[in-house]
């Protein structure tokens, strides 16, 4: 039988893995968005994202890791919607192209996206990242930090999603 220590540390290993490989493609993309004239709007949020996010993994894959509960049928379902979620998330960066970063780069010119997930939905990339957050907490079983991180941090995207909409409408001047 495997050990809800084990499931929780390969989880967490594969997260954060996956992580920095996405924080590279951010890095080059914002990169070449600031070479293009791209502006970051003064109020983002990101700085308490960049803490939050991993951390939040990081709680969870802790709690399920001291959880005597043994991984199951809900352990399969996490890793499922966390699959799922990812699948998002990623058809959402595809769809964006080079104009996706963690941060909020509005480059000369630009307008809201409308292909891809786009077409339905106004911000699947972070409709992907709560379905992360979910999928890790059922998979690790961390039925107290998963719900605690996901809660908060949805409401840090809350606030995201309205500067970037803002910034949209209204790009901030250089």
């Amino acid at each position: 039988m495997v050990s809800p220590p084990f499931v929780s540390l390969v989880a967490l290993i594969i997260v954060l893995v996956v992580m920095l490989a996405e924080q590279r493609y951010s890095l080059a993309n914002e990169r070449a968005l600031r070479e293009r004239g791209a502006i970051e709007p003064q109020d983002d949020v990101y700085s308490i994202m960049r803490l939050t996010y991993p951390a939040a993994f990081v709680a969870m894959a802790i709690e399920g890791a001291l959880s005597d509960s043994q991984p199951g049928a809900l352990t399969v379902i996490g890793a499922a919607v966390f699959l799922a979620a990812k699948a998002l998330k990623y058809w959402a960066i595809a769809s964006l192209g080079p104009r996706w970063t963690f941060r909020v780069l509005v480059p000369p010119d630009a307008s809201f996206v409308t292909t891809g997930p786009y077409t339905v939905l106004r911000h699947p990339n972070y409709l992907g990242v709560i379905g992360e957050l979910i999928g890790m907490a059922m998979l690790v079983g961390a039925r107290v930090t998963g719900p605690i991180a996901t809660i908060m941090f949805a409401l840090v995207l809350l606030k995201r999603i309205r500067i970037e909409n803002a910034a949209l409408r209204h790009p901030p001047c250089s």
